[in-house]
């Protein structure tokens, strides 16, 4: 038999044990501290193509990429056109960002109709140490993480047709490719405010239709931001709102957007990187696609091989994407 003072103690003990649980002192099983990670998500693990250096967008993507913590970015590779200097181009965000330990990989060099706006700030980026080839990349990425890595394709899909071609097998492990390309039912300017003129055939498609129809036939998960959902309007209030915050990133927006030289930058591929963040920004509908000689992605019947988001909330996005964009830039872990 327990003595009285025993017994008091074991009271006092049992009531400090409850209050710390109520305030979260003491973690219970599966539940995280304030340093410690138990039960905490996972983040997605991502692979972002991009094609950056021409359009703006795909610098606001980057960004978006780097500024999420719910995403690793296991590396990046850059397709088209002059994909040394687009690599120096990331380099550099990446150098700037604190974030120079994510690979950066070069991809096919094809020849490009579209002039490489932001080509004098990306020439001041670092040269690589060594060349890594983007095709292997992403192949052997696949490989380490069988069915646990995403692919964000923001360009034309060059290196993807590749790697298809290589190694199927291998490419199917993907967990899914969310996709900036196509075309469904709106068209480029059909914003809602005149009617609609239908689908067109959309830049990243278009560029390499052979490589995109290799990947809608590839049976991985594809999920398609097309024109529909991301003719995200940058007007000027943002702009103003986004260009005055004294950041690493703001910054570099700030001065890439200038090198651009138009007015409202449509941000076509941030919208991939936010649904591979937070997929209720872009609800996606089941549809069967196919990809035609002209470039289009035409809806037809027959069974789904992709999810495609055909209407966004540009206010939801915005309202998701500007803060991140405007925090200070988190250290690297």
């Amino acid at each position: 038999m327990k003595s009285a003072s025993c017994r008091k103690t074991l009271f006092w003990n049992l009531t400090a044990t409850v209050g710390l649980l109520l305030i979260g002192g003491v973690p219970c099983a599966g539940q995280s501290n304030s340093t410690g990670s138990v039960g905490s998500a996972p983040k997605t693990k991502i692979i972002l193509d991009t094609d950056i250096g021409d359009d703006v967008d795909d610098a606001f993507a980057l960004g978006l990429a780097l500024q999420s913590p719910e995403i690793e970015i296991v590396g990046v590779t850059t397709a088209w056109g002059d994909t040394a200097l687009r690599a120096r181009m990331v380099r550099r965000m990446l150098l700037e960002a604190g974030r120079e330990a994510i690979p950066v990989a070069e991809g096919i060099v094809t020849k490009s109709p579209t002039t490489f706006s932001q080509a004098r700030w990306a020439e001041a980026g670092p040269a690589a140490k060594e060349r890594i080839d983007a095709v292997e990349f992403l192949l052997s990425e696949i490989r380490k993480n069988p069915g646990g890595l995403t692919l964000v394709a923001i360009g034309p899909l060059t290196n993807v047709g590749a790697a298809i071609e290589r190694d199927a097998a291998t490419f199917r492990k993907l967990k899914r490719v969310v996709l900036m390309g196509g075309s469904v039912r709106k068209g480029y300017g059909d914003l809602g405010y005149e009617p609609d003129r239908g689908p067109m055939a959309e830049y990243n498609i278009k560029c390499d239709v052979a490589a995109a129809q290799k990947l809608i036939a590839s049976g991985v998960a594809i999920f398609m931001m097309p024109l529909d959902s991301t003719q995200l309007k940058l007007d000027e209030v943002k702009r103003d709102v986004l260009f005055h915050k004294n950041t690493v990133l703001t910054g570099e927006l700030a001065e890439l957007t200038a090198e651009w030289g138009h007015n409202t930058p449509t941000l076509f591929d941030a919208m991939a990187v936010a649904y591979a963040i937070e997929p209720k920004l872009c609800p996606v509908t089941k549809l069967r696609i196919e990809v035609d000689e002209a470039g289009f992605t035409r809806e037809v019947k027959g069974e789904p091989n992709a999810s495609a988001c055909l209407e966004s909330d540009a206010e939801k996005f915005f309202r998701f994407a500007m803060p991140r964009w405007m925090k200070p830039t988190a250290p690297a872990k």
